[in-house]
């Protein structure tokens, strides 16, 4: 069984990133490696993961377990989802002592690792990212938190876990659509870092979304080494780690302005909002065109959707743009927006008024 494996120290704390195949079927053996020592462990595990995967995990955990069945939508990534957690964690007497495993992609992984961190102010968290998605984004970092009816992740914490498992068994299970998902977050990895990274994905693009080893394990490995090195930096999000947020003040605005439909996913959404703040780099000077043309090239070559107008008209602007505004990125009145000048060079902390995003909208995107 070949690991990589990617060491993530934090001022809160630090944590192995273990990624493979069939780490969830060692989980007993891989806890012992760790010195991660519990009495018993709820496991959060989203209900749509094959039964078989699940069945296999389950018998390699020794302790004792009490199972969870997560239906997890944006939707339900909500403050009533986690009082429901909280109380059987409750009811089952659990302790600092013991341990909540989540076994899903982002959402269930947010929730889980929300309810850890509120749980008698902390409970030992292990988590299974399941989605290509979550594998290389959401799993990293300690970001936990749920939705409300005011936009995405406004309630949250900062919370690490105690040890992320990337099983490659999880993700052969997916569909395509989810596939494409993962890799926007690969993508926008690509583009705030050296270009390194990049030029792997243009060339090898076509293997990786096919999952074909050792180009996707190399692609997550390198990915999660990116995120890496600025959560360490700044785990807080003070300053450097605004960086991963390049396109997601645009996307989380789609994604809220749509009600969390699955007619539009996360990463659907995120590749959007890339290809917006892209285009709002070019109009406004910050970046050339030459850069702007390499990545909507790759972005077409690797088949990912980038039309805003496939999704959206112009009576949505309003809505959209006064998401953006509420964003808990935002500081003032005025809308921050992470910037590419080009491949591996951002600009943080741009702002602009509510009318400059209206006009960008009306003249440009949507035009």
């Amino acid at each position: 069984m070949k690991v990589n494996i990617i060491k993530v120290k934090t001022k809160n704390g630090k944590y192995s990133i273990l990624i493979g195949t069939n780490l969830s079927n060692n989980i007993s053996k891989i806890l012992k490696n760790n010195l991660i020592k519990f009495n018993k462990c709820f496991l959060l595990i989203d209900n749509k993961i094959n039964k078989r995967i699940i069945k296999k995990m389950l018998n390699s955990i020794n302790q004792k377990k009490i199972i969870y069945k997560f239906n997890s939508s944006e939707k339900n990534k909500n403050i009533k989802s986690v009082l429901k957690i909280l109380n059987l964690l409750q009811t089952n007497n659990f302790n600092r002592n013991d341990c909540l495993i989540t076994v899903g992609g982002g959402i269930t992984g947010d929730t889980g690792g929300f309810v850890a961190s509120l749980y008698k102010r902390g409970l030992k968290f292990i988590n299974i990212p399941t989605t290509l998605l979550a594998q290389v984004d959401s799993s990293i970092g300690g970001k936990t938190g749920v939705n409300t009816r005011y936009g995405k992740n406004l309630i949250g914490t900062f919370y690490q876990p105690n040890l992320v498992l990337a099983d490659m068994i999880f993700l052969n299970t997916l569909p395509k659509r989810e596939i494409i998902c993962g890799y926007a977050e690969i993508l926008k990895h690509s583009l705030i870092s050296k270009k390194k990274l990049f030029k792997y994905l243009d060339k090898n693009v076509k293997k990786i979304l096919s999952l074909k080893s050792p180009f996707i394990e190399k692609t997550i490995f390198e990915s999660c080494k990116i995120k890496r090195e600025i959560v360490e930096k700044d785990e807080g999000e003070k300053n450097l780690r605004k960086t991963l947020n390049f396109g997601h003040t645009f996307a989380h605005a789609y994604e809220a302005t749509m009600g969390y439909s699955k007619k539009l996913n996360h990463g659907e959404a995120v590749i959007l909002g890339i290809y917006s703040a892209l285009s709002f780099s070019l109009k406004n000077k910050f970046m050339n065109f030459s850069d702007f043309n390499l990545i909507v090239e790759h972005l077409k070559k690797a088949g990912l959707s980038y039309n805003v107008k496939k999704y959206f008209s112009k009576i949505n602007i309003k809505k959209i743009v006064s998401y953006m505004q509420n964003d808990k990125k935002n500081d003032s009145k005025k809308i921050n927006l992470v910037l590419l000048k080009k491949i591996g060079v951002i600009d943080l902390n741009n702002k602009f008024s509510y009318k400059q995003i209206q006009l960008f909208f009306n003249k440009s995107l949507m035009n």
